[in-house]
């Protein structure tokens, strides 16, 4: 039996004993003096109507928690099993990321589904200590409050539900945490790749170059030959044509000044053409 005096002053009683009957209903008794308003009486049984309605609906979190509990521990399980292929490297990347991925979509699924509920029940529960606190309870030497009834009843139910949707949360934050670190690895694993690529397409770049250097040493011989071939022709139609010219001593004096002016017209061109890069 709960009871106790209700006011300020005392002026009403209030007795219950939570207990449903056979046809699916509590009683609760109000005691007022005579002389007490029709508002007030209608106050009071408001109050007191609304601390049980608010205490059921509160209560509708709780089943879903006990439900929940076995599935968290399971993921927290799971989650350690990954935590410790991470730091063992005991898989691939792409098996613990899918596994994370999974992890991470039934604990947002689950986050999703009850939140509301768990969130409804905090709601409910300041509700009820809310009312109870606008009764202004006096205790009844030997019987229990509503409030004291509340806290010894209802508070472990709450307590449940909020220990249940933090533990929900922490373990989001810790897959999340984990995901961050495998992503980490994966992009350390990356950029190292990404350097030793680099440095194979350096090294084959300098080779290019040497390749590009010999090529242009070879067209500068080239050229060379093909210009003093041209002016030996030349040279040799003016004897011909009776000009006091040696062909040969002409064209030996001036391969060094052919050789020395297709090499400076090669190199304005490489010039010409890093610059435009």
């Amino acid at each position: 039996m709960v009871a106790s005096l209700i006011g300020r002053d005392g002026h009403s009683l209030a007795v219950t004993d939570f207990v449903l009957r056979p046809s699916g209903f509590e009683r609760m008794l109000a005691i007022m003096p005579i002389n007490a308003s029709e508002t007030r009486a209608g106050r009071v049984s408001q109050r007191l109507l609304e601390i049980e309605t608010y205490r059921l609906m509160a209560l509708k979190g709780l089943p879903v928690a006990k439900q929940l509990i076995p599935e968290l521990t399971k993921a927290e399980q799971q989650l350690a099993d990954i935590t410790a292929q991470l730091e063992n490297k005991a898989a691939s990347d792409q098996e613990l990321l899918d596994t994370l991925i999974s992890l991470a979509t039934r604990i947002e699924r689950a986050t999703v589904a009850h939140a509301y509920r768990f969130a409804a029940t905090q709601a409910y529960n300041k509700l009820v200590t809310q009312r109870i606190g606008e009764l202004r309870e006096q205790a009844i030497p030997g019987t229990q409050t509503i409030g004291e009834f509340m806290q010894r009843r209802l508070s472990p139910a709450i307590a449940t539900v909020e220990a249940t949707a933090q533990r929900m949360s922490y373990l989001s934050a810790r897959v999340s945490r984990a995901s961050a670190l495998l992503r980490t690895r994966v992009d350390i694993l990356t950029e190292t790749q990404n350097q030793q690529l680099l440095e194979k397409l350096t090294r084959g770049q300098e080779l290019q170059l040497r390749l590009q250097s010999t090529v242009e040493g070879l067209s500068i011989a080239a050229i060379t030959y093909y210009v003093i071939s041209l002016l030996l022709y030349v040279a040799k139609a003016g004897k011909a044509a009776g000009l006091p010219v040696n062909p040969e001593m002409a064209v030996g004096l001036m391969i060094p000044i052919v050789l020395w002016i297709v090499w400076r017209t090669t190199r304005r061109i490489h010039d010409k053409f890093f610059k435009l890069h």
